[in-house]
């Protein structure tokens, strides 16, 4: 049974409305005025809220922002009961966080669609909840094992060997066995390191003053902070002549150097992850708007639209029949990291032909010396 809350000052339209909730079989709980509204919600914590502006002892606002401060009330779906019509008065409700208006003085009929449709939001959204968390559950359990045993089991594998047979081995055995051992740690580090940026990331924009300090980072003249990073990866993948690179300078971006770094660094190792050696990967880089939009294009597999719908933490499309390293974090970090410093990141896919992601930074005012 639905749990809704009524908190209204008039007894008798108090009544009125529980009555009509039990009537279509929900458990209406009443409080008197905005106090006890906001003490009530916390004990009962109900699916709904029906709350009137204008009462004694708080206010309407008050409840709705005493609710949204709190983890555990900050979501319950909220509707004002009122008599105030004016647009201003619905505008500031809006701000503050309400779902829907109803005004007074209404008919049964509009006050249980209204719950109704509420109710039925608020289902799609956990149910949506609940597909995102077992997508990353599935997901998890999928890339991580292997991304974690495979290059550990090198590692251990190798080391062992070299321990135990080095004495034997020619230098040319060993060298190649050490060239197997370190790429495997590289490939163990740079894992470890997406996780650690990708919870670092999370934490601050869940951090207010972490994040305005964050967005006071910039970087000057990045054109060859932009160029240096694609060519290390393009160098990794043994693709140096598919990169094709068109980059432009600004005189300062708002984001720091290393985090730069880092969306260009995963833009172009998604490229070419995705694509086939010897097809082109192109970087561009330009000023556009105020803003310094970075743009990787790959000639790979593309992306249904349905997909990049989908993209999340620790997602990768079709990892049962495509053989493919990584985690399914590249896209998220760049994605939290553009959006920490004032960003956005876009993708744009044609399946089986070609795949643009691209990075918006917001330019950044400074006084550069002469």
């Amino acid at each position: 049974m639905k749990k809704i809350l009524v908190v209204e000052d008039a007894q008798s339209l108090r009544k009125d409305v529980l009555e009509m909730l039990g009537f279509e079989g929900y458990q209406g709980i009443g409080a008197e005025n905005g106090l006890i509204g906001v003490q009530k919600a916390r004990e009962y914590l109900p699916d709904l809220i029906i709350c009137d502006i204008m009462m004694p002892e708080m206010d309407g606002y008050g409840v709705l922002e005493e609710l949204r401060k709190d983890p555990k009330t900050a979501t319950i779906p909220f509707i004002f009961l009122t008599a105030r019509t004016e647009r201003i008065d619905m505008r500031t409700g809006m701000e503050k966080g309400a779902d829907d208006f109803l005004t007074k003085p209404f008919h049964a009929a509009e006050l249980l669609a209204t719950v109704r449709t509420r109710l039925k939001r608020k289902e799609i959204e956990e149910q949506q909840k609940e597909e995102a968390i077992g997508d990353i559950t599935s997901n998890i359990m999928m890339a991580l094992p292997h991304e974690l045993r495979t290059p550990l089991n090198v590692i251990l594998g190798f080391s062992d060997l070299l321990m135990v047979d080095s004495q034997l081995m020619d230098a040319a055995r060993i060298t190649e066995m050490s060239q197997h051992i370190n790429e495997s740690a590289l490939r163990l580090y740079r894992l470890i390191e997406n996780f650690l940026v990708y919870v670092h990331a999370k934490l601050t924009m869940a951090d207010e003053r972490q994040l305005k300090s964050i967005q006071n980072n910039y970087i000057v003249y990045p054109r060859a902070a932009v160029e240096q990073r694609a060519a290390q990866k393009a160098q990794q993948h043994e693709r140096i002549y598919d990169l094709h690179t068109t980059v432009q300078d600004a005189e300062a971006v708002a984001i720091g150097d290393e985090y730069l770094g880092k969306i260009v660094e995963e833009l172009v190792d998604n490229a070419f992850k995705f694509s086939s050696v010897g097809t082109p990967v192109d970087l561009n880089a330009e000023v556009i708007d105020h803003h310094y939009v970075i743009t990787v294009k790959n000639l790979g597999r593309g992306m249904t639209p349905d997909q990049i719908a989908r993209v999340r933490e620790f997602m990768q499309f079709e990892r049962r029949i495509y053989e493919q390293q990584g985690s399914g974090l590249g896209l998220i970090i760049c994605k939290l990291v553009a959006e920490m410093h004032g960003g956005e990141l876009g993708i744009e896919s044609v399946a089986g032909e070609e795949t643009k992601v691209w990075v918006k930074l917001p330019l950044k005012t400074v006084e550069l010396p002469t």
